[in-house]
């Protein structure tokens, strides 16, 4: 007897509840695959690509070279391969993303063997977290509480022996990027675990470079966030705690797209539909490419394009920009970090840039915008953020690298593209029309 273990956003062998149960399902005996989805490969930009690559080849190796990877359809592909090897059962862990439902579904519908779903990636599952009516939140401060009182199961072991059964597949993509795979997760982990408890203090500030950088690895299931929770719960610091209400608001996020699929690119907060947004145009190109004479902004959207990574303090601030600065709509920049992002999540990332847009569950008001000049003061303070990532600010000293247009300017940086004290009070206008 014989399992199929179909790896996704679970690319690990430790707590991996759908890799036990398939081990136990076909004892012992489990043929493990990763499906290229041509659609999904095609949307990704060239770091999550990279990245993905990396952990695949990293999954591979630790089951001795055994990974089976095959390009096409899943809803052809797995069945496909379901009936090669007599499979007693496919098994999975959840997905609670749009596409990723009706994908299941159609794979579901298309196999000659049950389709098992065991766990998620999540450590509470989407739907699980209710009020007293039965009913999803839609503000995060009650959510977080009741997610705390719903609690997670412990982390589980890797399975102890697997046979892992061979079939025929295609060539893995080749893919080197620093950091992928379980072990170097779990191994960057530990050693921030060391300074988790300086969270809460630093986590806003970009110049230290002090965050934890764990999403990239929980995009994929290198790591999973019970194996985190269990880890931060030994340990009793107010950083500690803050790190565990940055998982749950994840998991906010997930429960909200599950429930919400339009809110990948739409608002949920209807009244926003009528909205005046300005089309992309050459100050979006200005914003993409970190030319709009703002330092704070310019160096985040460097840092995207240069490392597949932001900061979330900038992450904030960047959004706020071409939404409330340029009056752009949210749902661009949104496509754009899901193609410039290593670690792009949909449900992350298109409820963080409603929250920011003021158009999303729980959402910050809008007339709270940004002002990106005081931005890069308060959270980088002598300006080494931005002199890392804008080469022409690095001669003006400290706290002038945030204004250089007070300080005789610089070769080759641009002024400001636009006024932002005219520009909030149009988006300000703007607000007031739909109100």
């Amino acid at each position: 007897m014989t399992s199929v273990m179909w790896f996704r956003r679970d690319l690990r062998l430790t707590d991996n509840p759908a890799l036990l149960d398939a081990v136990t399902a076909g004892d012992g005996r489990v043929l493990g695959v990763f499906v290229l989805d041509p659609l999904l490969w095609e949307r990704s930009g060239d770091p999550r690509r990279e990245h993905l690559a990396a952990s695949l080849r990293s999954l591979s190796k630790s089951m001795g070279g055994r990974l089976v990877l095959r390009k096409g359809d899943p809803a052809t592909v797995v069945p496909a391969l379901a009936e090669e090897v007599g499979a007693a059962g496919v098994h999975i862990a959840a997905d609670y993303a749009p596409y990723g439902q009706q994908r299941d579904r159609e794979v579901e519908a298309a196999l000659n063997c049950p389709l098992v779903r065991t766990g998620s990636p999540y450590a509470i599952a989407p739907g699980r977290v209710l009020n007293q009516q039965g009913r999803s939140y839609m503000v995060f401060t009650p959510y977080f509480k009741a997610w705390l009182e719903h609690g997670w199961r412990k982390p589980v072991d890797a399975p102890p022996k697997v046979t892992w059964v061979q079939a025929d597949g295609d060539d893995l993509p080749d893919g080197d990027a620093d950091g992928a795979g379980e072990q170097a997760a779990l191994k960057h982990w530990n050693n921030y675990l060391e300074s988790v408890a300086e969270y809460d203090d630093q986590r806003d500030r970009p110049d230290l470079d002090s965050t934890s950088r764990m999403s990239i690895p929980l995009k994929y299931g290198e790591i999973h966030p019970r194996t985190m929770l269990a880890d931060l719960s030994r340990r009793r610091s107010d950083g500690a705690k803050a790190y565990a209400r940055e998982l749950a608001w994840r998991e906010f996020c997930a429960d909200l797209l599950s429930r919400n699929p339009h809110a990948a690119w739409k608002p949920l907060r209807s009244e926003f539909d009528n909205m005046q947004y300005d089309e992309p145009d050459e100050l979006f190109d200005a914003w993409r490419e970190g030319r709009t004479g703002f330092p704070f902004v310019d160096a985040g959207m460097r840092q995207l394009a240069g490392s597949g990574f932001m900061h979330n303090r900038v992450r904030m601030v960047v959004a706020s920009f071409l939404v409330k600065d340029l009056h752009v709509h949210w749902k661009h920049g949104a496509r754009w970090f899901m193609q410039s992002l290593r670690d792009g999540d949909l449900a992350s990332n298109s409820l963080n840039w409603q929250w920011v847009a003021g158009c999303g569950a729980d959402a910050a008001p809008y007339f709270r915008i940004f002002n990106p000049i005081t931005q890069g003061l308060k959270f980088d303070p002598q300006g080494e953020y931005v002199r890392r990532w804008v080469p022409e600010l690095r001669d003006l000293a400290g706290k002038a690298a945030h204004e250089p247009w007070k300080h005789g300017g610089a070769d080759g940086y641009p002024a400001p593209v636009v006024d932002h004290a005219e520009a909030r009070q149009e988006s300000l206008r703007r607000y007031d029309a739909i109100r």
